[in-house]
């Protein structure tokens, strides 16, 4: 299906987009060392790559100072480095940039993650992948997908996937119900799967998710068989995602001062899709970030969250607002 272009423009300089001052600053400080590292990566990945016809692209100029280290070698690097970001439909040679993005997507569980990237990859009606238009590297900076939980219930990943989510889920009236989307309710439930770097454009956001929900909407009238026609009609999304939350945000007591923050979103549009879901859980994280002064009295949670399709013009219309505003 052709994918409707998105229009050019010259964004600024990202910052992590959040709700407050100190969630910024927070988030500043919680994924300055891995944006830092992601923006070499940008520097050193300027080829070419064709087939970006069709498919919209957004132009960024992203700036890096470098930290200089006194015990290494390494120059200082002090410059402005362009980047055009096209979106494409995912393709086989996408699997290292993907597996790399989706590595922590179950935290550290050991499981068939391969063949999670295989059905996301396997799936090019609805999907998007976010390159740097003419990297021949094929390095992936986001990922959006939408999979079918009953298409794909036999396939040893989201068997996988399911029990580690009803394991993590230790609130009894949520894992019910979560039992559910996952037994007489799983024909019309999607999972929907988001993962890019901690740098992507903000801006690059709303045109992600119109991309997404506008091909599933597609799906539901283009597919060949009705079959997979239906399995596109989601009446519900369940979203695996990460957050801060602070080590008093479920005691009855202030927090700090009334600044700290219950929950800092490492992704902005979370916070939309936590206040309009149905239900959500979080649960402790093995895989731990380094800590920071900023984020000393906030534990790194996985966050599940189920989120009903008649929302979803909700959620697009509030990114956009989100986004506008920053």
């Amino acid at each position: 299906m052709p994918r409707r272009p998105t229009r050019h423009g010259r964004l600024l300089k990202p910052q992590p987009l959040t709700f407050s001052s100190f969630s910024r600053s927070a988030a500043q400080v919680a994924s300055s060392y891995m944006a830092k590292r992601q923006m070499q990566e940008f520097k050193l990945r300027r080829k070419s790559l064709p087939k970006s016809a069709g498919n919209g692209s957004l132009t960024h100029t992203m700036e890096e100072k470098s930290e200089h280290d006194a015990s290494s070698d390494e120059e200082e690097f002090d410059g402005e480095i362009q980047a055009d970001f096209a979106f494409f439909d995912p393709k086989p040679n996408d699997f290292h940039g993907v597996k790399t993005l989706l590595q922590t997507y179950l935290d550290n569980k050991q499981w068939d993650l391969s063949g999670f990237v295989d059905l996301i990859l396997g799936q090019t009606t609805v999907g998007t992948v976010v390159k740097i238009e003419g990297d021949e590297d094929d390095g992936v900076f986001s990922l959006m997908s939408a999979l079918n939980l009953q298409r794909y219930k036999d396939h040893k990943c989201i068997m996988e996937l399911k029990e580690f989510l009803l394991k993590e889920c230790q609130e009894k009236g949520i894992v019910d119900d979560l039992r559910s989307l996952f037994g007489e309710q799983v024909q019309n439930v999607g999972l929907l799967v988001s993962q890019r770097v901690v740098n992507l454009p903000p801006q690059l956001l709303p045109p992600l998710y119109d991309a997404l929900f506008d091909e599933v909407s597609w799906a539901t009238e283009d597919e060949p068989t009705e079959e997979l026609r239906n399995s596109f009609r989601f009446k519900t999304y369940i979203l695996v995602s990460k957050i801060y939350k602070h080590k008093n945000a479920d005691q009855k007591k202030k927090l700090r001062n009334d600044i700290d923050e219950a929950i800092i979103y490492t992704k902005p549009e979370d916070e939309i899709f936590h206040r309009l879901s149905l239900w959500s859980f979080d649960f402790p994280l093995q895989t731990q970030q380094v800590a920071s002064h900023e984020l000393k009295n906030y534990r790194f949670m996985g966050l599940v969250m189920a989120v009903e399709a008649e929302k979803v013009a909700t959620f697009r219309l509030e990114l956009k607002s989100l986004i506008n505003e920053a």
